[in-house]
């Protein structure tokens, strides 16, 4: 896998990735686990990631990038628009 954007390093030094699987380019999220399990690597289908303890510090980094994706949140700055 040659793309990959680090999202998140906990204080143990796992490390999870957004990536694309080689197989057919869909984003998925890559952990890298370290210490007692010897820098094992898993490949979690994006919406299994989400779907699983979405309030964990690397689902929150996943979210933060996802919202970068916009420049404006939504119905920030519109009055009575969104009604």
């Amino acid at each position: 896998m040659d793309e990959r954007r680090e999202l998140y390093r906990s204080p143990g030094d796992d490390i999870w990735y957004l990536g694309r699987a080689p197989s057919d380019g869909m984003a998925i999220i890559i952990h890298q686990a370290n210490g007692p399990f010897g820098s094992a690597i898993s490949f979690i289908a994006l919406r299994d990631f989400l779907r699983t303890g979405a309030n964990g510090p690397e689902h929150q980094a996943l979210l933060r990038l996802i919202a970068t994706l916009v420049q404006t949140p939504p119905f920030a700055d519109r009055g009575n628009a969104a009604r």
